[in-house]
């Protein structure tokens, strides 16, 4: 894990202090969020630095991931009021991720926090620690009343192509 003598860990290339950092595993830790979107949005990252979920071992995956249900958990005590959760990951900079360093956002949700619920997905596009990362990719979703859903049999095809690729590929 990058960590150093005095208990700082590294996010890409900003050092956080120890003292934002709330909760270690043996691969992961948790820190405070610099500019945070809702009350209680933290960050949970890997010890290696990686920019992708894909370049992680299992055992950093694996771990990744029960560190952020522990986190949950622990947010949830702090904010009894939480109701639920977005747990979202910008796998890389088209999916709008301003470090390059895997990681995972939590957001404790309280029922009525934004007007329109899918809003959060807009705050998190544009979220950045620093204002010289933000990207400018946008991502356009149609109100509801405005999609389409899709055909059974386009649904069948898709799930039909990523078998052949599991089926084929080294996982």
């Amino acid at each position: 894990m990058a960590l150093s003598k005095d208990g700082d860990i590294m996010f890409g290339k900003f050092v956080i202090p120890g003292e934002s950092v709330f909760y270690r595993s043996s691969k992961s830790y948790a820190f405070v969020n610099l500019r945070p979107i809702v009350k209680g949005h933290v960050l949970v990252v890997p010890g290696p630095v990686n920019q992708h979920m894909t370049n992680l071992t299992d055992e950093d995956y694996v771990d990744l991931w029960r560190t952020v249900r522990v986190v949950q958990n622990i947010l949830k005590e702090a904010y009894p009021d939480t109701s639920a959760f977005n747990v979202a990951v910008q796998d890389g900079y088209a999916a709008g991720q301003s470090v390059p360093h895997a990681h995972v956002h939590i957001l404790p949700r309280i029922k009525g926090d934004y007007e329109r619920n899918d809003a959060i997905y807009d705050d998190l596009q544009s979220w950045a620690p620093r204002e010289e990362l933000r990207t400018s990719a946008t991502l356009e979703v149609l109100p509801d009343e405005e999609r389409k859903d899709r055909t059974t049999q386009q649904m069948t095809d898709e799930a039909s192509l990523y078998r052949t690729v599991a089926e084929n590929s080294i996982l």
